[in-house]
């Protein structure tokens, strides 16, 4: 049986794909404005947590995206729902 693939990406209206929050994360291509989503960030992550995070998942990241994550949650307080599913 083949399974579904979900994508789940940070695009802003002109197709920049990177440093939806952290301003420093990415500065390839000259691009200097990361943290663009950071002010919703947190309304846009909480809806993501309920319904895109709610099923069972694999989640594929790229090396810079996990070595974020892995810093990130690795030091979560305990019962951080995100974190304990990521880790």
């Amino acid at each position: 049986m083949m399974r579904n693939l979900a994508i789940l990406i940070f695009q802003t209206l002109d197709g920049v794909m990177q440093a939806p929050s952290v301003p420093e994360e990415d500065f390839s291509g000259g691009f200097s404005h990361g943290g663009w989503a950071k002010d919703c960030w947190d309304e846009v992550m909480e809806q993501v947590g309920k319904e895109a995070m709610a099923e069972p998942y694999d989640l594929l990241l790229g090396r810079n995206t996990y070595e974020l994550f892995a810093s990130s949650f690795s030091n979560a307080e305990p019962g951080n729902p995100a974190a304990d599913k990521l880790n």
